[in-house]
Order: C-alpha cells, then sequence, then structure tokens
C-alpha cells in the first residue's frame, strides 16, 4: 500500500518537473522570438529611413517599441520614430512623438537629444516676423532648457546660437509693427514697440534704428529732454552709424544740408585733382613719345 502511494506521489512530481520544463524552456523560446521581431522590425525602419520612406520607417519604429516595450530597443525606436518624421518635416507628427518619448522615457541617456529635436522642429517652422508667432516663442522656450539643464553640451553652444537669431527675428517683428503705428502717428504704441527692442533685445541689430525713431518720436512730441536722452545713448553706443546722424540731424535741421554741401565739395576737389594727375600724364607720355621720336631720327 505504502509502495503504491509512493509510486503515485513520484509520479505526479515527474510530471510536474516535466510540465515547469517544458514551460520554462517554451518562454525561453518565445523571449528570443520576440527579441528577434524586435531587431527585424527596428532594421527594417532603418532601411525604410535610408531609402526614403519615412512613413513606413515611422510605422516599423513604433511596431519595435510596442512588441517589447521594456526592451533597450524600446526608447531607441521611440526617438527613431520621431526623428523619421522629422527628416521629412512632418513637424506636427515629430513633436507629438518627442513629447510622448519625453513622458516615458523622462531619465533616458539621449533625453537631452529629443528636447534638442523638440526645439528644432519648433525653429524651422518660422517663416518670418510677420507671421504666427507660436513657432518662435515655442522654439525659443525649448532653447532656453536646454542651455538651463544640459549647458555643457554641443546642443546648449548651438541652442545660444539660435536664441540669438530668434531675437532678431522678435525684434524685427516689433519695429515692423512700430513703424507702422509711427507712420499712422500713433505716438504711445509706436513708443512702447521702440522700447521694447531697446529693453529687450538691445544685442540685435535693429537697436540702432529703435534708439533713432525714439528720438523722432519724443522730439515731435516736443519732449527734447527725451529726445536728447536717446540720442546720446545712440550717440555713446553707435557713433559711427547712420542712425546717429540722422539723429544728429533731428537737432541740427542745418546738418544735413552742410554735410551734403561738404560731399559736393569733398567730390569737386578729387575732380580737380584727379583732372590734374590726368594732364601731367598726359604731359608726360607726350615728352616720352617725342624723346623716342627723336632717337629714331
Amino acid at each position: 500500500m505504502k509502495v503504491n502511494i509512493f509510486f503515485s506521489l513520484f509520479l505526479i512530481l515527474f510530471f510536474c518537473i516535466s510540465c515547469s520544463k517544458d514551460v520554462k524552456k517554451k518562454s525561453v523560446i518565445n523571449e528570443k522570438s520576440l527579441d528577434l521581431q524586435v531587431l527585424e522590425a527596428y532594421k527594417e525602419g532603418v532601411d525604410s529611413l535610408e531609402s526614403g520612406d519615412v512613413l513606413y520607417a515611422a510605422k516599423k519604429f513604433n511596431e519595435a517599441e510596442v512588441l517589447f516595450p521594456q526592451s533597450v530597443w524600446a526608447p531607441k525606436s521611440a526617438l527613431m520614430a520621431a526623428y523619421s518624421y522629422y527628416a521629412q518635416d512632418y513637424y506636427g507628427d515629430a513633436i507629438a512623438e518627442l513629447e510622448r518619448f519625453k513622458k516615458v522615457y523622462p531619465k533616458h541617456k539621449n533625453i537631452d537629444y529629443a528636447n534638442y529635436l523638440l526645439a528644432i522642429c519648433y525653429y524651422e517652422q518660422i517663416v518670418d516676423e510677420k507671421k504666427d508667432l507660436n513657432s518662435i516663442i515655442q522654439a525659443k522656450e525649448n532653447f532656453r532648457f536646454i542651455i538651463k539643464n544640459y549647458p555643457n553640451t554641443e546642443y546648449s553652444l548651438d541652442a545660444e546660437f539660435k536664441i540669438d537669431l530668434i531675437n532678431d527675428i522678435l525684434a524685427s517683428k516689433e519695429m515692423y509693427i512700430g513703424r507702422y503705428y509711427f507712420n499712422k502717428k500713433k505716438w504711445i504704441p509706436a513708443i512702447n514697440r521702440f522700447r521694447t527692442v531697446v529693453d529687450d533685445y538691445e544685442t540685435t541689430i535693429y537697436v540702432e534704428e529703435a534708439l533713432h525713431r525714439l528720438v523722432e518720436v519724443y522730439y515731435t512730441l516736443g519732449l527734447t529732454s527725451e529726445a536728447q536722452k536717446y540720442a546720446k545713448l545712440l550717440g555713446y553706443n553707435y557713433k559711427s552709424s547712420k542712425w546717429y546722424e540722422m539723429s544728429y540731424s533731428v537737432f541740427d535741421k542745418m546738418y544735413k544740408k552742410n554735410k551734403v554741401e561738404k560731399e559736393k565739395k569733398k567730390k569737386s576737389i578729387i575732380t580737380k585733382v584727379k583732372s590734374l594727375l590726368d594732364w601731367d600724364e598726359k604731359k608726360r607720355n607726350s615728352i616720352t613719345l617725342s624723346k623716342k621720336n627723336k632717337i629714331n631720327y
């Protein structure tokens, strides 16, 4: 009786061990097969990207990520999907993928690149200063984020350069609107726009003109002391600028006239000197020719 019971327990234990081995073996096989599928999908995505079929490439990268979300290939695939869209200027899709990447993989080693690519996607949508500002503002905010969080990277260096260009665009927009108000004789809005350029975009190429416009507006309004203040600021920083000369002529009405007359006199003197030099050259050539003729005789 005991023998039968022992034998029965042995059979049950044997079958359990056999089943567990089969399950384990089957699990290993499935895991290897899954990893192989991920690699195949990723490789197919890379091949499609290189051939120019970016939409299919993005699809395969997304497929690779979904197949095995816990693998090291998942974040790589997500980032490659975003790049695929960006490569063909599908900025909206690229931005959506990058925002998702930041939420799902916030600690990934390539998170700095993801933030940089996000900023670039907004930056490359900038058309000019008269269009919608959303892309400009978003690009600037994202580049600032990169400079703050990744200061010692190549992305930070490029972000600083890009922000300088963005500031030029924003200053240009302020000047465009300011000139419009100036021509319409809406002095207060014009002053606000020009002062924005002076206060917020002092490193741009538009600050000289903005200072001159402020001189013009304040002088027109009879606020001479304010006009002089901005004229002095313009002269102190940009004395050789044409805008400083124009501001100077606002106060000295004869300045421009005198300058024109001086230029005329200067040109007249240059013309006379040139004619004298030409005459002297002709005379010397004539003498040389005469000497040659005598020698020939």
